[in-house]
């Protein structure tokens, strides 16, 4: 990433203060990746609205498409899923947790961490076929990838966060809902060659990330999830 756009849309009773605020917060997140707000526009709206446009430049030799992934490949992740889905539906649902379940699970969702560095690591290891980001959640993202591969995938794994375990257990959820309908989470899904899988998880590893191994890549374009022998 290299810079950002913003345009703004702000009420009327916003002050110089809360403008000069968002800013920052902006900027921190540019900084944060090592980017640059460098622009955009402003305008009165009835709520508060911030877009973005961030540019960006790669090298084509390493881009990893959606599009590439093949039978037996492995599929993996970059991190575990639900705890954004948890909690969301603490602040939007009125559900609660004890403490300190409670403040993990709201700063997944006010503070949430993109995976450029292990994207990075892992586009130049050369043994990723596919890859998307999942921000609309685990389910939407594989469907994704199906389409766009014409693979399916054979899901063995789960990657559930212990919080998101945890806060169904307190509150009776299906915890397969959290990770695979919650979306938000920003982790990486990626397709890599079994034979390169070890190159892929020290690439990752050395910038201070993690893969979790989820499944594999199937000729048959359905995505299954095998859970025992069900």
């Amino acid at each position: 990433p290299t810079a950002l756009l913003v345009s703004l849309g702000l009420p009327r009773n916003y002050t110089e203060e809360d403008v000069k605020n968002i800013a920052k917060g902006l900027n921190a997140g540019c900084r944060e990746y090592g980017a640059y707000l460098i622009g955009g526009d402003t305008s009165e709206a009835p709520d508060l609205i911030i877009a973005c446009m961030v540019y960006g430049t790669t090298q084509a030799k390493t881009l990893i498409p959606r599009s590439g992934a093949g039978p037996g490949d492995i599929l993996a992740v970059t991190g575990p899923f639900g705890k954004t889905a948890a909690g969301l539906k603490m602040l939007l649902e009125g559900l609660d947790a004890p403490s300190p379940l409670r403040e993990r699970l709201v700063e997944s969702v006010y503070m949430p961490k993109a995976r450029l560095k292990e994207g990075l690591a892992l586009a130049e290891s050369s043994v990723g076929t596919a890859s998307i980001d999942s921000s609309d959640g685990l389910a939407v993202s594989l469907h994704e990838l199906r389409k766009m591969s014409g693979r399916g995938f054979e899901i063995s794994g789960l990657p559930v966060a212990e919080e998101a375990r945890a806060f169904a257990e307190f509150h009776d959820l299906d915890v397969r809902e959290l990770v695979l309908y919650g979306g938000e989470e920003y982790e990486l899904i990626a397709a890599i060659r079994a034979e390169g899988w070890s190159r892929a998880v020290e690439a990752v590893r050395l910038v201070g990330g993690s893969l979790i191994r989820i499944g594999v890549v199937t000729s048959d374009p359905r995505i299954v999830l095998r859970e025992g022998d069900r």
